[in-house]
């Protein structure tokens, strides 16, 4: 008989289950005090109960983990200081959407060479989370192949569906079933309706086959997620961040009868990919938050310990340190210059309320 199956692959790995990588690697009472404590308060901002600001703030994706623990080192005593007006919980994405072909992040290709070692990617980005939540500094990220989530998303106080995904039923059913509050980014060209739509999808009971705490192919049903939200990106034609794209989407959000909280990502299409153009993006938000506006929840700004990025692919050794692979960051000077300021800002602004 003709072979039917299996044309074009080349190999099949097993990996450790979800069920052995946590054995092996597991959480902590302080560890699940940090996760549990920062969903309620991310849960707390957008519901109203808590008038602080969310930031999402870290590198666009994590390639070095030395620099990530020195970066989160420094964010950690950062949420410390000005906890009072924001809740900062460290951006942490292992995983990159690829438009045609590239580096697909770090738990993909954790050694930067196309070896895809999915095994060492998976437990090392693990490693890192419990560091950082030990430390007491939630992590963030966004879920891309629905099968890592079994892994680590018990170490995840906020989640993002990426504008790549946004249309994906695959990512909207997931969603429905995580764990955390989770945000959905408007689509590349600028739509918000299909960011609506999945806010809508995921906030709803779903079946579909996914995997179990032991890898088993398996019918996962959820019970709908009460706590997705929009987070403007930008799009193609234009950047949304400024008061009438703000009340624009407020109004679609309205209309759809969802909450009208929503976060600004200061990346991407509304800085047009140039780090410095988030301090742009950011002192805006921070004038409309002054001038009245309750909707802006938050903001994510993409952050590395020295600003813009370096080309790759190279040789691993040959990379600078601190700096992105993928989308321009701001530096770490110019992240504490920005959030001490807006913390003085937000400061004054809530005390003449």
């Amino acid at each position: 008989m003709q072979q039917l199956q299996d044309l074009r692959v080349s190999r099949i790995i097993t990996l450790t289950s979800p069920r052995a990588l946590k054995e092996k690697l597991p959480v902590t009472e302080h560890i699940a005090d940090t996760v549990c404590h920062a969903r309620r308060e991310v849960e707390d901002i957008l519901t109203g109960k808590d008038s602080r600001m969310l930031v999402i703030v870290g590198p666009c994706s994590i390639h070095d983990i030395k620099a990530a623990r020195e970066y989160a080192s420094r964010l950690y005593a950062l949420r410390k200081e000005l906890e009072s007006e924001f809740c900062i919980i460290m951006r942490v994405y292992f995983e990159k959407p690829r438009t045609t072909i590239g580096w697909k992040g770090f738990i993909n290709d954790p050694h930067l060479n196309d070896t895809y070692d999915i095994e060492h990617g998976l437990s090392h980005a693990r490693k890192l989370l419990i560091e950082l939540n030990e430390m007491g500094l939630p992590a963030a990220t966004e879920f891309l192949d629905p099968i890592s989530p079994q892994y680590v998303a018990d170490l995840i106080s906020w989640a993002a569906i990426g504008a790549r995904t946004i249309e994906s039923q695959t990512h909207r059913q997931m969603a429905s079933g995580l764990s955390m509050p989770v945000g959905f980014k408007n689509a590349t060209d600028g739509r918000l309706q299909v960011a609506i739509d999945a806010i809508r999808s995921a906030m709803h009971q779903h079946s579909f086959l996914g995997i179990d705490q032991d890898g088993h192919s398996s019918v996962i049903t959820t019970k709908g997620n009460p706590f997705g939200h929009l987070v403007l990106r930008g799009g193609s034609s234009k950047p949304n961040y400024d008061a009438d794209s703000i009340a624009n989407a407020e109004k679609q959000l309205h209309k759809a009868e969802l909450s009208e909280y929503l976060l600004v990502d200061c990346s991407h299409s509304n800085s047009g990919k140039k780090c410095g153009n988030q301090l742009k993006v950011w002192e805006d938000i921070l004038a409309q938050k002054a001038r009245g506006n309750r909707s802006i929840a938050g903001v994510m700004i993409e952050s590395n310990l020295r600003s813009g990025n370096q080309p790759f692919p190279v040789k691993p050794d040959e990379l600078k340190y601190g700096v992105s692979i993928t989308d321009e960051c701001v530096s770490w000077d110019e992240t504490e210059k920005m959030l001490r300021d807006g913390a003085g800002f937000m400061k004054q602004v809530r005390s003449k309320a």
